[in-house]
């Protein structure tokens, strides 16, 4: 059976902060809002679908941590390297965010060619915008 994932839901500590974020995330994407109420926002592709959710005040103590059990990271394959640079320029330094190991590069001990930048939401989740050809 093949299967391809359907949606994936995160559980963001501060709403009011991480919904902005990935809603101008997503939206650079070409995500659109599917759904949104206080403290929740959907937003699909068309083929995956994102669900970003407020966490209730008593489970906010954990942190999600790349290094942690749990999830790693997650990234996006975009159908260049000229997007790559594209997306570091207009969204990660038009808004200050940091990239991670200093921008964008070739990871050749991932394979060859796989061109990526990483950064972090406001949770310290790794992400990823990655051109493999």
């Amino acid at each position: 059976m093949k299967a391809s994932v359907y949606h994936v839901q995160l559980n963001v500590r501060d709403a009011g902060v991480s919904l902005p974020f990935y809603r101008a995330l997503l939206d650079y994407l070409d995500y659109r809002v599917s759904y949104e109420e206080p403290g929740v926002l959907g937003m699909s592709n068309g083929t995956t679908d994102f669900w970003l959710i407020g966490t209730p005040a008593d489970r906010r103590r954990h942190a999600p941590h790349r290094k942690n059990p749990g999830l790693n990271h997650v990234a996006w394959r975009v159908t260049s390297r000229a997007d790559v640079d594209r997306f570091y320029e207009e969204f990660l330094k038009s808004r200050g965010i940091p990239a991670l190991y200093g921008g964008p590069r070739e990871y050749r001990e991932y394979r060859p060619g796989y061109y990526a930048v990483f950064f972090e939401d406001p949770d310290r989740l790794k992400l990823e915008v990655v051109h493999i050809p």
